[in-house]
């Protein structure tokens, strides 16, 4: 039986196949005007590949695991549904006042316009009633005025309703009443209640995030309901999972339940990838990569664990939901090079898929990342993808020349190189933010390698962060399909605790903590989890006393005790040290927010097997080039190899380019590469 790993993309939605001893990779153009067709064009792909028809394909599938950009690209293009909002009266505006400034980055910048509202004002319907901090009742809710909101929202024909009611989190009953009300009066509008969504301290932040997750859930509803009835209607038996922005994969309940985890869940499948590839080869802390034509996706995971953001900006709208740090730059295949006021800059603009790279040959005549490749011997220069791609080498020479060498008095090759250091610098930078920035060196980590782009560039940017150890998988195109296929299940459950650490009654806040894990169990027992493979995870958002922003540490779930949480106070202390380069442990510390993470191990397939074997690398050169390499100060002659054909266990040395049929390996002078029997490749100073 197999596992099936789809990931949509903006160009290309992925596909890959997954048994013991065996993986098989596959591509079809996406459909962004109708995105489940792609999954169906891509299954019949699959299924022809293997001189199959679907259902017979489906047939020898257990699990699909699928990645989509549906909910996401509602939000980036404002196609979600018509939504109305219940808040507690007098907090009709939070969504506009957004605690009182702009976003980060633009918070002086008086010409910024405001964000576009998911909610107009008309649509934001105040109720009567209050809860207060303490979880007792000041004035009980004011059932007329959901009537009266019920029926606004009736007449303007809304889709979905938010429901985010003040300190809603410490006493829900309000917000149940309004429950019952909305299942009574609109029963076929879908609902989002911030008690569901987001049950935690901060009125914005969880307003806003709830607002989301109503806004998308009519869009990815729709969207599940087609992509599993088609896979019904072709006789599958099997499980469909879906992979969620947290890292993890769910069941579609679990995903229409809270459909903003799916919002930039794309990028999710590239850390568990990385993680996985990483433990394979004895390194719980990597830092992954994944360059496609576009953009450049960035991610640490330490200790076997990828860093976790929240109460963040994501396309201008807040989201207080926990979901992997996965930093994102202009930086692709695709990235222009221009001179703007005589400096190079390469990126943001991108070229894309149409019209591409000069050398794709398709009308593209701007010098980019792809065609400096092409210039410097780093790509064939005659085609990419096992010829199914026909590659102009001097087309790529004319854009360069035209754009930037003649300009800026350069040769061509000179320009290129400069284009190559640009964008990698870029990339370096992006690293920085999610290791240096956070704490972390890069030299303790390993660096996993994805994106049809990134293993051109991995020798470069390693040796630009002093990384010894560089791991590139034969699927490095797909890397976020595969992470799909050996993901494990996960399940946040979230709560304010806000509490001196001292003033904590352990029993308490264990008790407490129990009724977050059984939520989080009960859905993996629900999804077909065995008990022995259910690990659970406890964070604990800490600051000092008067701080504004917290920082979280996270903990096994072991009992809470006095001593315990002495020991809780000491980590926090580390942690802060670790982020800000200071710690006071005289101060005293609050904590404020808790979160249950359930986890539900899955064991993934066996892929190892099946590659040549042999004794020298020399049985897989095809032949040879010159290539640019800035540590031999300009162009030398470099062995090219047949990824398909070199053995595992052998020595690669550097200088040299090893072409896979999706990708591109570009092994510097002083790294030597090793492929392992896993189809991995293990570079290494």
């Amino acid at each position: 039986m197999y596992r099936l790993g789809i990931d949509s993309g903006g160009t290309f939605t992925d596909f890959v196949l997954a048994g013991d001893g065996d993986v098989s990779v596959y591509k079809t153009p996406s459909t962004p005007d109708d995105p489940a067709q792609a999954v169906k064009d891509g299954l019949a792909l699959v299924a022809d590949d293997l001189d199959t028809d679907v259902p017979g394909l489906l047939a020898d599938i257990d699990i699909v695991i699928h990645g989509t950009t549906v909910a996401t690209n509602a939000l980036i293009e404002h196609t979600g549904a018509k939504v109305g909002l219940l808040c507690t009266e007098g907090h009709e505006d939070s969504l506009e006042i957004r605690l009182g400034h702009k976003e980060d980055g633009h918070r002086y910048d008086m010409t910024y316009p405001m964000a576009e509202m998911l909610v107009p004002r008309h649509l934001r319907v105040p109720v009567g009633g209050r809860v207060l901090s303490d979880g007792s009742e000041h004035a009980p809710l004011d059932e007329a005025d959901v009537y009266d909101a019920v029926e606004r929202l009736r007449e303007a024909d809304v889709d979905a309703v938010a429901v985010s009611l003040v300190w809603s989190f410490e006493n829900p009953s309000h917000e149940e009443r309004v429950r019952e009300i909305l299942a009574e009066e609109l029963p076929g509008v879908h609902t989002s209640f911030s008690v569901d969504v987001l049950p935690q301290v901060r009125e914005y932040t969880r307003t806003s995030t709830t607002v989301v997750n109503a806004y998308v859930k009519p869009t990815l509803d729709r969207y599940v309901e087609r992509v599993e009835g088609y896979l019904q209607e072709n006789g599958f038996e099997g499980q469909t999972r879906y992979i969620q922005a947290n890292g993890g994969i769910t069941s579609s309940e679990g995903l229409r339940e809270r459909p903003a985890y799916a919002i930039n869940s794309g990028p999710a499948g590239g850390p568990a990838a990385g993680r996985h590839l990483g433990a394979k080869f004895g390194s719980e802390d990597v830092i992954t990569v994944d360059m496609g034509g576009t953009s450049f996706d960035v991610s640490l995971t330490k200790d076997g664990s990828t860093e976790i953001r929240k109460d963040f900006d994501l396309m201008r709208y807040r989201m207080g939901l926990p979901m992997l740090q996965v930093e994102t730059i202009g930086a692709g295949g695709g990235s222009v090079a221009s001179l703007d006021r005589g400096v190079l800059t390469v990126g943001p603009e991108s070229a894309g898929a149409d019209p591409g790279p000069a050398c794709y040959d398709r009308g593209g005549t701007k010098p980019t990342t792809t065609d400096a490749l092409v210039v410097l011997g780093y790509l064939n220069q005659e085609e990419l993808l096992g010829g199914r791609m026909k590659i102009d080498a001097d087309a790529s020479r004319r854009a360069i020349e035209g754009h930037v060498a003649a300009d800026s008095q350069l040769d061509v090759e000179s320009a290129a190189a400069g284009i190559l250091e640009i964008v990698n610098k870029n990339m370096v930078d992006g690293i920085r933010q999610v290791s240096i920035e956070k704490g972390h060196d890069p030299r303790d980590f390993a660096m996993v390698v994805g994106g049809g782009a990134g293993p051109a560039h991995a020798t470069g940017l390693a040796d630009e962060l002093g990384i010894g150890r560089v791991l590139v998988p034969k699927t490095s195109s797909v890397l976020c399909a595969y992470g799909e296929v050996v993901s494990n299940y996960k399940h946040n459950r979230l709560a304010s605790y806000p509490s001196p650490v001292e003033a904590i009654d352990p029993a308490d806040l264990e008790a407490r903590f129990a009724e977050l894990e059984a939520e989080g169990v009960g859905q993996l027992r629900a999804e077909g989890i065995d008990e022995a493979d259910i690990s659970l995870q406890r964070v604990f958002e800490m600051r000092y006393r008067n701080q504004i922003k917290e920082c979280e540490v996270t903990r096994p779930a072991t009992e809470i005790t006095d001593e315990w949480l002495s020991e809780l106070r000491e980590a926090f202390d580390e942690r802060h040290e670790e982020l800000y380069t200071y710690a006071e442990p005289e101060t005293g510390v609050d904590l404020i927010n808790v979160e249950s993470v359930a986890i539900g191990r899955v064991d993934p397939p066996d892929i190892s097997g099946g590659l040549p074997t042999g004794d020298d690398a020399e049985t897989a050169r095809v032949a040879t080039r010159e290539a640019y390499f800035e540590e031999t100060d300009g162009f030398v002659e470099t062995p090219v190899y047949d990824g398909s054909a070199i053995p595992v266990d052998v020595d690669v040395e550097g200088p040299a380019v090893v072409e896979e049929d999706t990708t591109t390996i570009v092994v510097n002078p002083g790294w030597s590469a090793r492929l392992d029997d896993s189809g991995v490749y293990e570079l290494t100073r």
